[in-house]
């Protein structure tokens, strides 16, 4: 089962960008191509779903448009957690979904995108394992 709605990753995941925590993007190509980014306003967006703002339109935005699946990482060594949630991501160029996830989107990312045109990205979970490889949560038939 997929429940993100926790206090330890509510506290952790939509508090990363002003903790100076990471978290990073990794995506692939239809070909197999990896790319990585930090993406400053990944949220813990319901019970089954991470989200973010897809401003630079350029590595992250072209692998996920040819293959949704996605891996997030989650690090702060301070208090030594990392988390890896696996999923698929799902652009949303307009409508309801990309409205909410920009209004849920830190400040500070929504000011390197004044003129409002990137993307909501909503990743579905289907598992969330520490660095380790302990499978914490795990939707059934994953």
């Amino acid at each position: 089962m997929i429940d993100l709605v926790t206090d330890e990753f509510l506290e952790h995941i939509d508090n990363a960008l002003s903790e100076r925590r990471e978290c990073i993007v990794a995506t692939a190509s239809r070909d197999g191509q990896p790319d990585l980014g930090p993406k400053g306003s990944v949220m813990v967006f319901d019970p089954e779903h991470l989200a973010f703002w897809e401003r630079m339109l350029r590595a992250t935005f072209n692998n996920l448009a040819e293959n949704p699946r996605v891996v997030i990482y989650y690090a702060d060594p301070p208090s030594r957690t990392y988390w890896r949630f696996y999923g698929t991501a799902t652009l949303h160029k307009e409508g309801p979904i990309r409205e909410e996830i920009m209004a849920r989107t830190v400040q500070a990312e929504l000011d390197r995108d004044p003129e409002r045109q990137g993307y909501g990205v909503l990743v579905r979970v289907d598992r969330v394992a520490t660095l380790g490889g302990n499978v914490l949560q795990e939707r059934e038939g994953a």
